[in-house]
């Protein structure tokens, strides 16, 4: 089994990167954990309570579960992947089942961040994108998929997610066997990327 843990700023094309790699290997071949999957659970707390913790600090993710999690899918069992919803600001009671497979991708602005995780990593990515363009995919993002107006979207940026970035994210890039700058339009970047990864899944 192969790990590969891959980072970069909210916005920054990662998850872009995650899906052509898993699109080029057979399905029975890859599973993505998501690490946004790994917030904690804040059931205890109110609505908002909840929407005021900083879920782009470190704290704010279950780092036991999520490596418990990984060193079971290297031991060869199922994980059961928690859910979480960005409405309710908390985990969900449905979960993912996912099955241990040859190559497993860790994704997620903090992947590279958890030391216990990051030694689990056969190998390490950063994706790297200006922090212009990173604001304008969170912009369109949030607005289409969370219903957030602009101005929310900007002033979370100010408050959280850029000094965020600078002092939690940033950082691990110096942890990275690959750097990938541009994210999802990086097509020569990805392109090696996959024919790697694909050479370690046949063997070749």
């Amino acid at each position: 089994m192969t790990i590969i843990g891959i980072a970069g700023g909210s916005g920054s094309g990662k998850t872009t990167v995650v899906k052509r790699i898993a699109k080029a290997l057979p399905p029975h071949c890859v599973a993505v954990v998501p690490i946004d999957s790994y917030y904690n659970d804040t059931t205890g707390m109110t609505l908002e309570e909840r929407r005021a913790i900083n879920f782009d600090h470190p704290d704010a993710f279950d780092w036991k579960l999520l490596t418990e999690h990984i060193n079971m899918l290297r031991r060869g069992q199922a994980i059961e992947q928690p859910t979480y919803s960005y409405v309710e600001s908390n985990r969900q009671k449905e979960t993912v089942h996912v099955e241990p497979k040859p190559v497993i991708i860790i994704e997620g602005i903090m992947a590279l961040h958890h030391k216990k995780l990051r030694d689990l990593m056969d190998l390490k990515i950063f994706v790297d994108t200006d922090s212009d363009v990173r604001l304008i995919r969170n912009i369109r993002r949030d607005v289409v998929e969370r219903g957030r107006t602009v101005e929310m979207v900007l002033e979370h940026y100010e408050s959280a997610v850029k000094p965020m970035h600078e002092q939690f994210i940033e950082p691990t890039k110096k942890f990275a066997d690959l750097i990938i700058p541009w994210g999802g339009d990086n097509r020569t970047g990805i392109h090696i990327l996959k024919t790697y990864i694909q050479g370690i899944v046949t063997g070749v």
